[in-house]
Order: C-alpha cells, then sequence, then structure tokens
C-alpha cells in the first residue's frame, strides 16, 4: 500500500523538544550548565550534542540560505540521505520548522512537525525522512553539517525523494492561535 494514502490531511506543529524528537535525531542547544569550562575558565562548553554519522565520506560545514515558510504550509515531499546524517544550525533567532517522519516500508510514514525556539539547531539521523529546510518569517541563513562525498563521481547517491500525491498541511500550534504563522 501506498504510504502517502495513510498520510493524515494535517499535521499540527509540536514544540521542539529533545525527548519526543529522539527518534528522528537530536535537538542541538545549551543547557543550563556547560559540560565542561576551557579557554582559561572563560568558555563554557556543551559538548558532543548530537550523533553524528557519515559513511564513504566526511563531515563538512557549508551555509544554506533558505526562502521563508508560512502556516499552514503544504508538504509536497520529504527525503532523507542514507550515508550520512545531517545538522541545522541556525544563524539567527528566528524560528524553523522541522518536519520527520518514520520509515514505513522505503516511505515516510506519519510525518511529525516541530517548531524550534530561539538557540535550538537539530542533527538528523541518518535515513531519516524529512522535509526541506523550513524557516518562518523571513529568510534565514544556516550553518550545515554534512556528508560530503570523498570521491563527486562516487555512484552511491545519498538523496532518495518521495513526493505525496495527496500532500497534507502542517498548520499551527493547537490553541495558541498568536502563533498562525508560529
Amino acid at each position: 500500500m501506498d504510504a502517502s494514502s495513510k498520510t493524515p490531511a494535517q499535521i499540527q506543529v509540536e514544540l521542539l523538544e529533545p525527548v519526543g524528537f529522539q527518534p528522528f535525531g537530536d535537538v542541538i542547544q545549551a543547557g543550563e550548565q556547560p559540560t565542561m569550562w576551557i579557554n582559561q575558565g572563560r568558555c563554557g562548553r556543551f559538548h558532543n550534542l548530537a550523533r553524528l554519522a557519515f559513511v564513504r565520506g566526511h563531515a563538512g560545514v557549508s551555509l544554506f540560505r533558505s526562502q521563508p515558510v508560512e502556516l499552514p504550509h503544504r508538504l509536497e515531499m520529504m527525503e532523507r540521505h542514507p550515508l550520512g546524517s545531517q545538522a541545522f544550525l541556525p544563524l539567527s533567532e528566528r524560528p524553523f520548522l522541522v518536519i520527520v517522519a518514520p520509515d514505513n516500508d522505503g516511505a515516510p510514514g506519519t510525518p511529525r512537525a516541530f517548531v524550534t525556539e530561539a538557540g535550538q539547531g537539530v542533527n538528523l539521523l541518518r535515513n531519516v525522512w524529512h522535509g526541506v529546510l523550513t524557516p518562518l518569517h523571513a529568510t534565514s541563513d544556516f550553518a550545515v553539517i554534512d556528508r560530503i562525498a570523498d570521491d563527486p563521481n562516487d555512484p552511491v547517491q545519498n538523496l532518495e525523494e518521495h513526493w505525496f500525491e495527496q500532500p497534507p498541511m502542517i498548520t499551527g500550534l493547537e490553541g495558541r492561535p498568536d502563533q498562525h504563522n508560529t
């Protein structure tokens, strides 16, 4: 059965919290206290916040600039990267949506949508279905840590896409009418 036929017509946005997001990746944010102090005690280090993993390549740092979306937002496509995780670190305080789904026999299962708060980034684990980068309110820049192929002619693809036959709509936070654009 086509996984898209089971996709709900609407998906409610949730607040991004580490426990709820754990099956899909890591919430990257500073905690109350640093893991350790470095640089002569002047710098708090929040250590090892993401489970980065790369196959047939190495970690690279890129900058992405993405156009904003408004809610409700039509989720037309999801993608995944079987050979590497992806970490997205916003370079502004603006929120963005993180849309993810479990795997359902090679296609996305029921999507979930999370909205970040200021200071939060995410790491998407290898092979996790996710929507494209979706900042809210304004064009936004992100530092991205992901897999760079060692051989640009490597025939193994690190991108799979799934287009929904009936795209679901991502709606605002439940009970927060002031958050129609989150």
